[in-house]
């Protein structure tokens, strides 16, 4: 069996076993060291595994229970009984009991058994069990003695199981000691609670816990399964007069009126140096190079102080005396004051020394307006100090450090950007003259005088870059640029230059830009940009018009020879239809030539007075070739029917020409002479023509 004072218990069964009283398997009892020396890691597995399932017995109780000789002691506890509705048959307690291996039980001294279990309350015994058969097993022991120093064990049984749970018990001869428990640091004026605590708590016994300090106290009283004690809290503000003081806290036995114990602390409360002074050790009358001695003192301090602070001439010096010297005291001769610190400082009330000097602490106020100056605003601005000896004084204006104007004041009706410059005023008296500190006045306006620059200034050539710069004058600066095209066309651009890269011809035009700050916005007058085109797109342009210029000619050209063919063949269609007879024509309109006639087969004949004009040439058929003429009645021409030997199809004849000459016998006088030639067969018979054969019929003549 394992000992446990709270949490769950398990019950180790061995397989085998003898069976105990209550019938259940008889488990067996060893010490865990028992069971590490006898069982390997391998056979602890084992077991774990194979009676994982085993029940669980769980109390809960302080650990340590304190009391002392003569006291009584209240046990808290619980349990819980592994099997689901069971119930104690058996509680016994025991007093520094032990296991016996041979009995294979526990032996020691009986302080309480009990086999009956009731509602009632307990019998009036030094030990009582307050409990009940399922879940509590409270005990309480009055009087403790000595022999209880140890520990008890609370040895419980039902029908099916058993076990025997340890309390430690500590028995003092002497009553316990309360405990003051303080906070981490005590401040002064700072609420804190001190604890004073008693770890022992029994209803009924008379005792009690009282503070030294008269302030009211609250006791509390702490009897669960985790702590008995009794504590009581004091809360208060400390001051820091309390620092250095004894708390005492008491257990006070309220029946005999009398000390049983007691703790005592000496608070240390955490405080600001007290009562700090700055004494001049001169104080007679101070004049500007004197030597002035001041001391710094203060009553109390925890911690101790450390360091000493000292206000001189406006300015904090850290130093570790408490004296300071100050060497021919200067013109700006202040009220002095120190400081004692620790981890606080506590300041003492200055010292003015009143020293003779000249003005001092010149400084130039802008009396309106009270924020930013815009242009136009009326401005004032003043001339203070803060001390003179004597106070008769005189004020005069500088502006960057050219004289202005005398008086305390100096004002603008309508301020402009012109007028933003360092101010200084001057402050003189018997003594001597002083100058303030510059004074920056700033004029905040809208953008002005913009205009639109343009870079490279030269000429912008095509494909190279181009960079135009919006230049403005603006306070406060420009927060956004606008860019315009001539076509007041915004451009979205919003920078303060505008990259044309690379710059194109379509780019020329007149730009301008818009600035904006937060105070209104500006425009600039146009800014034109002229681009050029690069030699490069000269030469192609000037390559594509002659181009254009040549094919233009030579369509013309086209076009005219064209018409003119056009004109020749309408004009030999007219003649054909006009025409009557039987009859060959070739017309011609170039310049003809006498033939030298050496084929007695040409056909054709040479009119010198129509160079220009139709040549006709009559073909007499053969009889039966074609339609006979004859002459009617009236006088005109009728064609017979034709011939039924002959064939009604159109006939060509194609005349070769001779290098010599041409089918007209002429001789061309140049190449060009040797073109194409175009005769015409139509034949012109008397009398009805088939439909089909109406057409224009040619002979070509190939040369």
């Amino acid at each position: 069996m394992h000992e446990m004072t709270a949490g769950w218990a398990r019950v180790e069964m061995l397989p085998g076993s003898p069976k105990k009283e209550d019938t259940r398997k008889q488990p067996r009892l060893l010490p865990r060291h028992s069971t590490m020396h006898l069982l390997g890691p391998l056979l602890l597995l084992l077991e774990y595994l194979a009676f994982s399932d085993s029940s669980y017995w769980r109390f809960d109780h302080p650990h340590t229970l304190y009391t002392w000789e003569k006291a009584c002691v209240w046990i808290p506890c619980c349990y819980t009984i592994p099997e689901s509705g069971s119930r104690l048959e058996k509680l016994t307690v025991y007093s520094n009991y032990e296991y016996n291996d041979t009995t294979k039980d526990f032996q020691g001294s009986i302080l309480y058994e009990t086999k009956e279990f009731s509602n009632n309350p307990p019998q009036e015994m030094r030990v009582q069990f307050l409990g009940n058969e399922r879940v509590n097993c409270t005990l309480r022991i009055n009087p403790v003695s000595k022999e209880d120093n140890g520990w008890l064990g609370i040895r419980v049984n039902t029908k099916t199981d058993k076990w025997m749970e340890k309390i430690n018990l500590n028995v003092s001869k002497t009553p316990l000691p309360p405990h003051i428990q303080l906070p981490p640091e005590i401040q002064e004026s700072q609420e804190v609670t001190l604890t004073c605590l008693l770890n022992f708590s029994c209803p009924g016994f008379p005792i009690q816990l009282k503070w030294s300090l008269q302030e009211p106290a609250v006791t509390l009283t702490s009897l669960s399964t985790k702590t008995v004690s009794t504590q009581s809290k004091l809360t208060f503000r400390p001051q820091w007069t309390h620092h250095g003081k004894n708390l005492t806290c008491q257990l006070w036995d309220h029946k005999a009126e009398r000390v049983l114990s007691e703790d005592t602390v000496c608070l240390d409360v955490k405080h600001p140096p007290k009562e700090v002074t700055a004494v001049i050790q001169n104080p007679t009358r101070i004049r500007e190079g004197d030597n002035v001695t001041v001391s710094c003192n203060y009553n109390s301090s925890n911690p101790r102080v450390s360091r000493y602070e000292w206000n001189v001439q406006g300015s904090r010096n850290k130093v570790f005396s408490e004296v300071l010297v100050i060497q021919k005291v200067s013109w700006d001769a202040r009220p002095i004051a120190c400081a004692a610190c620790n981890q606080w400082c506590s300041w003492a009330p200055s010292v003015n020394l009143d020293v003779q000097h000249a003005p001092k602490d010149v400084r130039v106020q802008q009396t309106s307006p009270s924020s930013e100056i815009h242009s136009g605003h009326r401005v004032l601005l003043g001339c203070n100090f803060s001390s003179s000896r004597p106070r008769d004084v005189r004020f005069f204006w500088k502006k960057n450090g050219i004289f202005l104007k005398e008086g305390r004041e100096l004002s603008f009706d309508s301020i402009s950007p012109e007028d933003a410059g360092n101010y200084n005023c001057l402050v003189n008296n018997s003594v001597g003259q002083t100058t303030s500190e510059a004074k920056m006045l700033r004029v905040l306006y809208a953008p002005r005088m913009l205009r639109v620059a343009i870079s490279p200034k030269d000429e912008v050539i095509e494909g190279k870059k181009a960079v135009l710069t919006c230049e403005s004058d603006a306070n406060p600066p420009i927060l956004q640029y606008a860019w315009f095209d001539w076509n007041n066309q915004n451009l979205r651009h919003y920078d303060q230059m505008l990259r044309l890269d690379p710059v194109k011809v379509q780019h020329s035009g007149a730009y301008r830009c818009q600035a904006t700050n937060r105070l209104g916005t500006g425009q600039s007058p146009p800014g034109t940009l002229t681009v050029y085109y690069s030699p490069e797109t000269i030469g192609r342009r000037v390559a594509v018009g002659v181009g254009f210029c040549l094919a233009t000619l030579l369509l013309a050209f086209w076009g005219v020879k064209l018409q003119r063919s056009w004109k020749r063949i309408r004009s030999q269609q007219g003649l054909q239809e006009n025409s009557s007879g039987q009859s060959f024509f070739v017309r011609n309109k170039k310049i003809r030539r006498v033939p030298v006639s050496e084929d007695p087969h040409s056909l054709g004949c040479y009119n010198p007075v129509m160079e220009d004009a139709i040549s006709y040439a009559t073909l007499r058929f053969p009889v039966g070739e074609t339609n006979t003429p004859r002459t009617r009645d009236a006088g005109t021409l009728e064609a017979e029917g034709p011939s039924p030997n002959r064939d009604d199809t159109v006939t060509y004849s194609v005349l070769q020409k001779r290098r010599v000459g041409d089918y007209e016998n002429v001789v061309p006088e140049n190449v060009e002479d040797e073109g194409i030639h175009y005769s015409e067969l139509v034949h012109l018979g008397v009398g009805e023509r088939p439909l089909g054969q109406e057409a224009v019929e040619y002979v070509t003549l190939k040369h």
